[in-house]
């Protein structure tokens, strides 16, 4: 699967934490659903070629934006041990303020 990262785009984390700042070293993403997925602690992620995520996981979890602006290359790079395509995980350098823009619910137990 191809994701262009865009530069002035919006960066998600997913955490089952609540907080204000994101630590250097963090994951964010582009990919919005990704974040959401995360959020809920999964040990088994995977997507297809289509972006239709599966996951293991079954926290409840909140969706986060960074709230400030970041530069590729300066601010974050690409995870350099990712098991997922180009443009999807990215790690910060630095701590990040972050707003928190949605609580998620378990899915797994709807």
């Amino acid at each position: 699967m191809k994701i262009v990262v865009k530069q002035n785009s919006v960066w998600y984390h997913g955490s089952d934490k609540i907080f204000s700042e994101l630590k250097a070293g963090s994951t964010i993403t582009q990919w919005r659903e990704l974040a959401e997925a995360f959020s809920h602690k999964p040990t088994i992620l995977s997507y297809d070629d289509n972006g239709i995520i599966k996951h293991n996981g079954i926290k409840n979890g909140y969706l986060y934006i960074i709230d400030e602006p970041i530069e590729v290359g300066v601010d974050i790079y690409q995870h350099p041990n990712t098991s997922m395509d180009d443009g999807v995980e990215f790690l910060t350098k630095r701590v990040l303020k972050v707003k928190l823009i949605e609580g998620i619910e378990d899915l797994l137990s709807e």
